[in-house]
């Protein structure tokens, strides 16, 4: 019974033989122009440098893994001693890393290649538009101290309008020392107020001009069609899009603030009371010197929130690096896994066809007797000469009949009579 099973299974590996090499030379085939696909991305010079370059590739690679696999096949599945069958895999570990270190990657390349360009342009318009974001953001700091000089320059102006109609610092009204010293802080803190409010409409026309590249770069990454043009129009998008962010950087108005702050305290200096009489003098000499330590206050509140803007990090302009598709599949791996996996299993399945071999060989071993071992190979037609040989030798010796030679021939065994020693030449010494 197990032995007309073994036979069964050997009928079974015979019968696949031509399914086995037909699914081996497809994949290969399969392998080779996938890989001429991906190779010729990778390719340069003229169209038809190319065109042979990548097709000597793939033909070399779609001959060797049809020749690693089909080596395998033969061989593996009949070799007995572990000893060599690990050795057998390790060959194939090896043959299978090298089949994916030539062929794999290019087929992920040749079947997500254009997918993985668009992937990578998508990445990094997300991160011009973080750059674009916090550049802006830096830019528009500065807007946060507009509030304090906005409320500096008023209090100085209103405190200069009391000044000279009532006489509300001094005791006497009128435009003194006082009131121009007043006006003069009043002024010069409108006219910072006035630069961070330039600056304001500069930033918000840069930001603009900004989100317009990244709504072309966006365009460009979702539109249909070949993906190379594609990629060189968003490079010129993202080069002057880099621009316009170092633009938003040397936009923002804090140092110009802090210079300012800084120069309002240390330049400060107060002018001589023209008061009538001594005692309008002194009041007036009082009221400078308040207004003195008024303005070192403010000025170092103001250097201090400038020196908050500008500890901020600056914004480190994004480089748009054109990839080829290869690079793109393989720096985006993670992304496109069942492109890998599908590329990978075209060159290793004839692994899976390995592994049944070898089980069914060792199923076959293991079911098949000695004595079936060694005739799991003879036709009928061997075993039932076999068998006649067998019956005329035994006939022969029993009945003691003179010495026959037997002669097997394609239609049977012949039995001839032995002529004996005088047919034969004899040997003649000199």
């Amino acid at each position: 019974m197990a032995a007309s099973h073994s036979y069964t299974l050997r009928g079974q590996i015979a019968r696949l033989e031509l399914m086995t090499r037909m699914t081996l030379a497809i994949l290969a085939t399969a392998s080779g122009v996938f890989t001429y696909l991906g190779v010729r991305e990778l390719l340069d010079g003229d169209a038809s440098t190319v065109f042979f370059g990548a097709v000597i590739y793939s033909v070399s690679v779609s001959v060797g893994i049809y020749a690693f696999w089909t080596y395998l096949m033969r061989i593996m599945p009949h070799v007995r001693r572990p000893a060599g069958r690990r050795m057998l895999y390790v060959a194939m570990a090896l043959g299978a890393a090298m089949i994916m270190a030539m062929s794999a990657w290019l087929n992920a390349a040749a079947l997500a290649g254009a997918a993985a360009l668009e992937q990578h342009m998508s990445v990094t318009t997300e991160a011009y538009q973080g750059k674009l974001n916090e550049a802006h953001e830096n830019a528009l700091a500065a807007q946060s101290l507009l509030p304090d000089i906005q409320l500096a320059s008023q209090r100085f102006a209103r405190l200069a309008d009391e000044e000279r109609s009532s006489g509300a610092l001094t005791g006497t009204s009128g435009s003194g020392t006082v009131v121009q010293l007043l006006s003069q802080m009043s002024t010069q803190l409108s006219g910072l107020q006035t630069e961070i409010e330039t600056s304001r409409d500069d930033v918000s026309a840069l930001f603009k001009d900004g989100g317009e590249r990244l709504g072309e770069m966006r365009r460009l990454v979702a539109a249909d069609g070949s993906v190379k043009p594609r990629s060189t129009d968003y490079a010129t998008q993202a080069t002057e899009l880099a621009g316009i962010i170092g633009s938003l950087q040397q936009t923002s108005v804090a140092p110009a603030v802090k210079r300012a702050a800084e120069d309002l305290g240390r330049t400060f200096i107060a002018p001589a009371a023209d008061g009538a009489d001594a005692a309008l003098q002194g009041r007036q000499s009082a009221v400078v010197g308040q207004v003195e330590t008024a303005v070192r206050q403010q000025s170092l509140a103001l250097a201090a929130a400038a020196d908050s803007i500008l500890d901020r990090p600056r914004v480190e302009t994004v480089r748009f690096t054109p990839l080829s598709a290869p690079e793109a599949v393989v720096m985006y791996a993670r992304d496109f896994l069942p492109s890998w996996a599908g590329a990978i299993s075209i060159d290793l399945m004839p692994a899976v066809l390995v592994f049944i071999l070898c089980i069914v060989q060792d199923q076959i071993r293991r079911e098949e007797s000695d004595e079936d071992s060694e005739i799991g190979d003879m036709s009928a037609l061997d075993m039932m000469r076999a068998i006649r040989l067998q019956r005329r030798l035994v006939t022969e010796s029993e009945i003691g009949a003179a010495p026959t030679r037997l002669v097997v021939e394609d239609d049977g065994i012949v039995q001839q009579n032995d002529p004996g020693p005088a047919a034969y030449p004899k040997t003649v010494r000199s």
